[in-house]
């Protein structure tokens, strides 16, 4: 049987990066292997869904770049492919499971559960379902049943069983059914639980491999139970390490340390590549022959990914690393590529229309500066300021003596230029001019021009930034300089 492996995600919020990257692992192996990959919504918690969520999985993914074979939107021989959609599928399988005595009918009301739990808080002791429905008489049912009693189903966890997998990433794992309550399959509404529903869809889609978060492990006992009861092939399973803040400690979705959400990434203006080129590496790592590569196209991440290089121990996410990569591709990309992602996040800030070819002039300074898009709105101020703001280091500088004999020759010198040679190669001419008449050259020079019609001591390539500005714009801010 080829590899089948799906991602299926509850549409209650955001695409997180932990999902994200679970998403990426299972794609990486399945097109390995030449395998099929799936998108499966698992929707059956209807009290949190959110329609919204569901389109931004969607979205996520598109964006990513994690094309699956089968799915919402796509389609497919196993479908449908959300859980509300396939209600009636369920049905024979939980029947089957009452009549072989494998399941059962549990009347315990909520506020009952409630306070047992609480009890077992109090005595300092973990709660577990004593499985009270379980050994009800035929009369207590029967009786139960004439009152509408409503009723969850639960099922029969048999005693004393050993329950183990050779997990993809963690070898051998053990369970014993006492460490797991007899559980609910179907919930009073009628709607399956998770662990239901997952299982049952599993193996209707035949997926070979189970592969998702460390937190998960203890849902895969429940899950080979199921099989097991119902007689059929467990997949394999793995459990991928948790992220970790940059702290070192559990991430949890509340943590404001990092951003945690894909949609989140895309506005900011990283690149889906650069994303996923980090998210690889969490956790992961490729062999020896490329250990210090640290770019990689997904091609190359399809042909060297393997289970058995994910690492056991959680995985701290930094992200300034995943900058660093973003920029990295910011600056391999086509110019152009970088222009029309920069253009929306200009004009929503400025809100007027630029032109085109200003906008790719003010990329091509700045692309190789910025770690996402969103930040060329903060480089791109200085060109859409009446005036500069000096700080008082820039004040201090102005006012060294030599600074107004440098800026008035400057001056002078761009104002000489007719309109149509106020271009990068004519004013790097025009500062040399300026060099010779002076005698002032290297930081004395430049340093003050920059400040004066900047208020910034670093930057791009003077010449071109005085081009970007404009001959008009540069004049009144010598002026300005002059006057500070």
């Amino acid at each position: 049987m080829s590899v089948r492996m799906r991602f299926a995600p509850s549409p209650t919020g955001h695409l997180h990066i932990g999902g994200a990257r679970t998403a990426l692992f299972n794609y990486l192996f399945a097109k390995q292997q030449g395998g099929s990959y799936i998108l499966r919504i698992e929707d059956t918690d209807l009290a949190r869904n959110r329609e919204d969520a569901l389109q931004g999985i969607i979205d996520g993914f598109r964006w990513l770049g994690l094309d699956w074979d089968e799915g919402p939107e796509m389609g497919g021989d196993y479908g449908p492919y959300s859980c509300m959609e396939r209600l009636e599928l369920y049905q024979p399988f939980v029947e089957q499971l009452l009549a072989e005595g494998k399941a059962y009918k549990c009347y315990c009301s909520s506020e009952q559960l409630a306070t047992e739990k609480e009890a077992a808080k109090a005595e300092g002791r973990l709660y577990r379902y004593p499985g009270t429905c379980r050994h009800l008489t035929e009369d207590e049912r029967t009786y139960k049943e004439k009152a509408g009693a409503d009723y969850t189903i639960r099922f029969a966890v048999p005693a004393s069983d050993l329950l183990d997998f050779d997990d993809l990433i963690r070898g051998d794992v053990r369970f014993t059914t006492e460490d797991v309550e007899d559980f609910v399959i179907v919930k009073s509404d009628g709607i399956p639980t998770y662990h239901f529903a997952v299982t049952i869809d599993d193996h209707l889609m035949e997926i070979t491999h189970v592969v998702r978060g460390e937190e998960h492990i203890s849902n895969t006992p429940k899950q080979i139970l199921l099989y097991r009861a119902f007689g059929w092939e467990e997949p394999r399973f793995g459990h991928l390490p948790l992220i970790l803040n940059p702290n070192g400690k559990k991430l949890s979705k509340r943590d404001g340390s990092i951003i945690q959400f894909i949609d989140q990434y895309k506005e900011l203006g990283y690149l889906p590549e650069a994303v996923i080129n980090y998210l690889a590496l969490l956790g992961w790592s490729p062999s020896d022959e490329h250990s210090e590569q640290e770019l990689f196209t997904k091609e190359e991440l399809i042909e060297q990914f393997s289970y058995e290089r994910v690492n056991r121990s959680g995985a701290v996410f930094d992200p300034e690393k995943l900058a660093w990569v973003n920029a990295q591709y910011i600056k391999a990309s086509d110019p152009q590529r970088i222009v029309e992602l920069a253009l929306p996040y200009l004009e929503k800030e400025y809100d007027r229309k630029l032109p085109l070819d200003w906008v790719t002039s003010l990329v091509t300074l700045y692309q190789t500066a910025i770690q996402a898009i969103h930040e060329i709105v903060d480089v791109s101020r200085i060109f859409f300021q009446d005036q500069v703001e000096y700080n008082e280091e820039a004040k201090k500088l102005l006012q060294e003596e030599h600074v107004s004999i440098v800026l008035q020759a400057v001056r002078a010198n761009l104002a000489a230029l007719g309109t149509d040679e106020y271009l990068a190669p004519q004013i790097k001419k025009a500062i040399r001019k300026v060099q010779k008449e002076t005698g002032y050259r290297g930081k004395q020079l430049f340093l003050p021009v920059r400040v004066a019609t900047t208020g910034e001591s670093k930057g791009p390539d003077l010449n071109e930034t005085l081009a970007l500005l404009g001959q008009d714009t540069v004049l009144q801010r010598l002026e300005q300089a002059l006057s500070t």
